[in-house]
This record gives C-alpha cells, sequence and structure tokens, in this order.
C-alpha cells in the first residue's frame, strides 16, 4: 500500500481555505466530491477567486454532518492500480441539509456572491419528461412543490424558487449547471425550470427564459460507494479519521459548455474540457463507457458477480464488454480528436483496475431511467439489418431478467428489490407471468419508455426474447458465449 505523508494531506495551506463561497452544490454525493469538489479546488489553488462551495443534500444528514465538523474538508482517496494515494479537498465551505430547514438553502440561492449552482442528484430526481421538455405533474417532489413554492423541497422547486428571490431583488441570475448523466442535460434542465416556473408565474418564466444560462455538461469518473475499508484507508494514509471520506478511480474528465453569465472557477486549471458543443463527447460516453456499465451491472448481477473488477476478470465477460463498445461506437460519427477505440481500450482497462470495488448493484438501479439513452438510443441508430444489434438486445434482456429474479426471489419487498422509480409500475405489469415472450411484451409498452421505433421493430422483439430465454433457461455464462459465438 502505498502511503502518503500524513503532514502534506492535512496541514498544507491551500488557497481555497480563505475563499469564500460562489457556488451551490445541490446533490453532494461521493460523486460531486470526486469530481467537481476537486476541479474547483485545483482551480481555485491555481487561480484563486470566491468559489468555495456550499453543498445541499436534499435527503441525507449524516454527510452534512460529517462534513460540517471538518468545516468542509474531506479526504479524497484515488485507487491506483499500485496502491491508494490521498489529498485533502477544500473547496466545500459547508453543507446544509434540506431535509431539516430549506430556509438556508433559499438564502444560500439568493445570495449575490452564489454565481453558480451545480447539480448532482441522478437522473429520477429531475421530474422532467424527456420527450416534451414539461414537468412531471406527479412526481412527487414536483407535486409538493408546485403546491408549496415557498419552501420546496425537490430541484426544480428549489432552483425555481431561488431564482425567483434574485428577480425580486434585482439580483443577477445565477448559472445553472446539471452534472448528471442525461442527454442534453442543460437543455432539458433549462426546459423543466421554465415550464415549472410557468406554472407559478409566466412573467417569472419569461425572466428565466430571457437571463439563465443552462451549460451543457458531461461528466466521467468511477467513484463507489463509501465503505469501511474507504475510512479506514483514510486514517492509514492521513493519521486522522475522517467519516466524509470518499474513494475514487484516478481517472476524471469533465467538459462543459462555456456558456457562464456571471463568470466561473478556472476549472480548466484541474483539466476540465471547455467547448462550444458538448453533445460529441456526451454521446460517446453514454453509449460507450455508461452504455457498458449497464450491461456489466446486469449481465453481472445475472452472473453472480458483486464487483465490476470481477465481472472484467473474466475473459470472456470482458470481450463481451469489448463487443459492446464496438457496436456503440458504430452508431456514432467520427469525434475530431477521439479514436473509438483508444477510448473503449482505456474503458477496459479502467473497468477491470482491481483496486476499484464498484458494484454491479449499484450501478443496476434506476434503468428505467438509464436504458433509453445508453441502450434504446444507439440501438435505434443502427441501419436494419445491423450486424451490431446483439449486445444492445442483450442488456435489455439481462435488466428484463434481473427485475424478474428479483421480484420472484423477494415476494415481502419488491419494490426496494427493484430499487427503481418505476417499481410498482414494473410489479404490476410483470405479475407471476414466466414466458419470456409475455415478460417483454408487458415490459416493453411501459408507457413512455421504449421508442416506438424499437416497439415496432420485429427484429429487435426477436432479439431480445432470444436472450431473456436463453438467460433465464441457460444462464449469463452461456448467454455471453453465445453472443461472442465461442
Amino acid at each position: 500500500m502505498n502511503t502518503s505523508d500524513p503532514s502534506d494531506v492535512t496541514l498544507h495551506p491551500n488557497p481555497a481555505d480563505a475563499a469564500k463561497a460562489g457556488i451551490v452544490h445541490i446533490g453532494i454525493g461521493a460523486f460531486h466530491r470526486a469530481h467537481q469538489a476537486v476541479y474547483t479546488d485545483a482551480a481555485m489553488a491555481a487561480k484563486g477567486g470566491n468559489w468555495r462551495i456550499i453543498g445541499v443534500s436534499l435527503r441525507s444528514t449524516d454527510i452534512v454532518d460529517a462534513l460540517n465538523a471538518q468545516n468542509g474538508t474531506f479526504t479524497l482517496i484515488e485507487r491506483h492500480p499500485d496502491g491508494p494515494k490521498a489529498r485533502k479537498i477544500t473547496s466545500i465551505s459547508h453543507a446544509i441539509a434540506a431535509a431539516r430547514d430549506v430556509a438556508p438553502v433559499l438564502d444560500a440561492l439568493a445570495d449575490p456572491a452564489i454565481r453558480i449552482v451545480t447539480i448532482t442528484v441522478t437522473e429520477k430526481a429531475y421530474g422532467i419528461d424527456r420527450v416534451s421538455g414539461t414537468v412531471q405533474t406527479e412526481h412527487p417532489a414536483v407535486k409538493h412543490d408546485l403546491a408549496n413554492p415557498d419552501t420546496p423541497c425537490g430541484l426544480l422547486g428549489l432552483l425555481v424558487a431561488g431564482l425567483k428571490r434574485r428577480n425580486d431583488a434585482g439580483v443577477r441570475a445565477y448559472t445553472v449547471v446539471s452534472c448528471d448523466n442525461l442527454p442534453s442535460n442543460g437543455r432539458l434542465l433549462r426546459a423543466g425550470v421554465i415550464d415549472f416556473a410557468k406554472h407559478l408565474d409566466p412573467d417569472l418564466a419569461i425572466w428565466i427564459t430571457d437571463n439563465v444560462s443552462f451549460p451543457e455538461t458531461m461528466v466521467d469518473r468511477i467513484t463507489p460507494a463509501a465503505t469501511a475499508a474507504t475510512r479506514s484507508d483514510a486514517k492509514h494514509l492521513t493519521g486522522l479519521d475522517d467519516p466524509a471520506a470518499i474513494e475514487t478511480e484516478p481517472f476524471s474528465q469533465w467538459v462543459i459548455e462555456d456558456a457562464f453569465s456571471d463568470g466561473r472557477p478556472a476549472w480548466e486549471e484541474g483539466g476540465a474540457i471547455l467547448v462550444a458543443d458538448v453533445e460529441p463527447y456526451e454521446r460517446m460516453k453514454l453509449r460507450m463507457l455508461n452504455g457498458s456499465h449497464s450491461l456489466i451491472a446486469y449481465m453481472g448481477q445475472l452472473g453472480g458477480y458483486r464487483y465490476v473488477r470481477d465481472a472484467m476478470a473474466s475473459d470472456a465477460f470482458s470481450r463481451l464488454v469489448t463487443l459492446h463498445m464496438e457496436n456503440a461506437a458504430a452508431t456514432m460519427p467520427p469525434l475530431a480528436g477521439i479514436d473509438f477505440s483508444d477510448y473503449g481500450a482505456d474503458l477496459v482497462a479502467r473497468f477491470a483496475n482491481r483496486e476499484i470495488a464498484h458494484e454491479t448493484n449499484q450501478i443496476a438501479m434506476d434503468g428505467t431511467e438509464k436504458l433509453p439513452q445508453r441502450i434504446f438510443a444507439p440501438a435505434c441508430d443502427l441501419p436494419p439489418g445491423s450486424t451490431r444489434l446483439g449486445t444492445f438486445a442483450l442488456c435489455f434482456a439481462a435488466w428484463l431478467a434481473v427485475m424478474h429474479h428479483r421480484i420472484n426471489a423477494d415476494k415481502t419487498n419488491e419494490v426496494a428489490q427493484l430499487n427503481d422509480p418505476r417499481a410498482d409500475e414494473i410489479i404490476s405489469a410483470l405479475g407471476d407471468h414466466q414466458d419470456p415472450a409475455v415478460i417483454y411484451e408487458k415490459l416493453a409498452h411501459l408507457p413512455g419508455w421504449m421508442p416506438q421505433q424499437l416497439q415496432d421493430d420485429g427484429v429487435w422483439r426477436s432479439a431480445v426474447i432470444a436472450r431473456l430465454s436463453l438467460l433465464m433457461s441457460e444462464g449469463a455464462d452461456v448467454a455471453i458465449k453465445r453472443e461472442l459465438a465461442i
């Protein structure tokens, strides 16, 4: 195990320590602390500026208490192949638990010193219909916040309430930056925020339309959930107990549309790429990295692999992932400066890193939110008769098999087992059906989910059902070998 000098980790001065807050971040989980907080730390260390982060947790209180007890400072452990290395991150000023009291959050959002709001809240927290861009009025948080706009609990309600306060006070709008794995995340969030505002105050919606910037972003860094081993390693490497410690891989990427209305940190000093158009990078990541992650998650669950690294240690499984990346790359036009083969090879190496304990179960959650952009969209972009459809069909079949298996494995706690925002619909649709063709029909036609193009495609239907039948009868190992024609 590599060790870091505790004095270097815990006492080395950082210009961020004395800086004031200029960013509010909503969703202060492990990924934010391994990603945007690190870039901001590097930006302030290199160029200064009042860009410290006020972190907001919508649900949890534990992380808020842990960070505040340490003045926002926490340990970042990078899991290098030759052992872990630790560094101190000081870009977080303090944290607020919105579930305890939303007033401090709204006060922070209204503060003229806050110039940027960044977001990592997972796909299901947005409450925006991806096709229409309008709010889902029956989404629990959206429904609550439309009825109680002065005491919001959800993302859209908070953003709009903060912008309303600024408009009322004549304060310049903040820039809103989604850092979640959503296609066209900036445009989607912009549409949702404006539509939410229209429900409450059409004039406010016009002001937001004219004044608020929503840059597109693409983020990438594998960040497993912290464990007791994380905290133990933090103690070993720094000499201090740190309940807020997190671990991550050495690789990190952030591509940002450079469209900020009131300045930004020098994130490029931390390696961020500022561009005019993020969409090609976003598409590459969603289809090659995230799509492969979903394939690993569901096939890994069926094959008995707890961690991604264990699945990738199997030669056949690794070859399957490589094949899927090749198939995904074939759905995209060339991207200047990017070799898709090299990118795929780097991803395979990252997934196989033995120092990263990334659970397949963690990746497998919220499949109905993730599969449309990761699997359905690229499958739709394949030409008719393409020989590359197989791994997309296998991933969807594996999701169907996992849903079926989980429901049958625990009849007493089905919703928790599925870990999906549409769990009730899935359970109702599946019932006790055991026929692969029926399972496909019941779940492929959940409202507003699978694109009509795939619903009408008999080749897709047959490909998925054949693979689901094989998974249910012979298991994951046989299905993988069949896909590879071994």
